[in-house]
């Protein structure tokens, strides 16, 4: 595992959690046997490709479409009209199953109720020059005002590929922002691969990382200071994380998608290098060939806590469950899958070992799980007809 400065380490016990790394990854294969203790529950139907949905301190419901429509639950209801004053956004023409460009998180500031302020992830440019930005705005009624843009990734790219986009908000009102590495082979920038840039710390490519609310970076991060890193970075040697999540303890969790298998679960530390495209569980699309060093684990790199080998998720939302409706998944990872259309639930013990691996089948392509205010789990599909719905106990 990476050594980390006393500062990283610091940072880690008062922000992040004291929590031991688990010493050897969980190889999950096969199918993992199925949980049957819930019901669908509709909230909305309809909507193109939601992909993120959050909660305002008076129980509306924001929600993102691929396209770049924002969209309010009030009262249970859909509202018929979108809020306006969206940034425009670059979506790709749809291809087969692959929807990576658009409109993506929505995220209210923690003191909303003050400021009234959002934030929203998006893919921006053209087909040939593209990149991942993140802006704020004012909420007030059914618009959006005052829109800025308060970060963009460092370098622009071709093609529609691995933006990232998840936000996490801290503690310390500090927020993380996954950046995916760009792109599957050939996708390059600068003449070389473009996902090489996840082991390279003068890009944003293949990071997560630590940002203040406008945008700037925290003097704390790992590699601030330092003339040959970009000072918003966190961790690195990331593919393309779409899951973000918190623990009560403190713990910081993250889902991402490995090439041909080696979906990963990973327990995100400051400074840390997650190895990616050195190391790898999984294997080029194009001739099944190895990534990289052909290896999967190697000294200075951190292992993930679980993968999913032969049989992948698509790693997309993520949650950590500490709600009242459900209380023996209190604890619980929810991992949501595109490709296995269901949520995996995940129990680790206290050194991230894992205890319990099973599945909550959806059957259609899990976008995002998130734990609502009611202490439901509220489930988004990546449908053209996509909707929302939450779980209850089936009983």
């Amino acid at each position: 595992m990476r050594r980390r400065t006393a500062g990283a380490a610091l940072a880690a016990a008062i922000v992040f959690g004291t929590a031991a790394l688990s010493a050897q990854p969980y190889e999950a294969s096969g199918d993992p046997p199925l949980n049957v203790g819930f019901r669908q529950v509709a909230v909305a139907e309809g909507l193109e490709h939601p992909w993120s949905i959050a909660w305002l301190p008076d129980g509306t419901a924001l929600v993102t479409e691929r396209p770049g429509r924002l969209r309010a639950i009030r009262n249970g209801r859909l509202d018929p009209e979108p809020i306006s004053g969206t940034p425009p956004v670059l979506v790709a023409p749809e291809r087969g199953l692959v929807f990576q460009s658009g409109l993506f998180e929505v995220s209210p500031h923690p003191n909303f109720a003050e400021n009234r302020l959002i934030y929203l992830t998006y893919a921006h440019g053209t087909a040939q020059d593209n990149r991942l930005r993140l802006a704020r705005a004012k909420l007030e009624g059914n618009a959006l005002s005052d829109l800025q843009v308060i970060f963009e990734v460092s370098e622009g790219k071709p093609e529609f590929q691995h933006y990232g986009g998840k936000i996490l908000w801290l503690p310390d009102g500090t927020l993380l922002l996954s950046v995916g590495d760009g792109g599957n082979p050939p996708v390059s920038v600068g003449g070389g691969l473009v996902r090489e840039k996840a082991q390279d710390l003068n890009s944003h490519f293949g990071k997560i990382l630590r940002l203040r609310d406008d945008g700037s970076a925290p003097p704390d991060n790992p590699f601030a200071g330092r003339q040959d890193a970009r000072p918003e970075i966190f961790s690195y040697g990331h593919r393309h994380v779409q899951g973000l999540a918190r623990h009560p303890d403190g713990r910081i969790f993250a889902t991402e998608h490995g090439p041909l298998g080696g979906d990963e679960l990973n327990l995100v530390r400051p400074g840390q290098n997650y190895g990616w495209p050195v190391v790898s569980w999984g294997r080029d699309y194009v001739g099944g060939t190895p990534i990289g060093t052909g290896q999967r684990s190697q000294e200075g790199m951190a292992d993930p806590v679980l993968v999913w080998t032969t049989s992948v998720i698509g790693a997309s939302g993520l949650a950590v469950y500490d709600g009242e409706r459900f209380p023996d998944w209190r604890g619980s990872v929810l991992a949501g899958g595109l490709a296995t259309q269901d949520i995996r639930r995940v129990v680790l013990d206290d050194n991230n070992r894992v205890t319990q691996h099973e599945s909550l089948r959806i059957g259609q392509r899990v976008r995002e799980v998130r734990q609502g205010p009611d202490g439901h789990i509220y489930v988004l599909t990546d449908e053209i007809h996509g909707r929302v719905f939450r779980l209850e106990p089936a009983n």
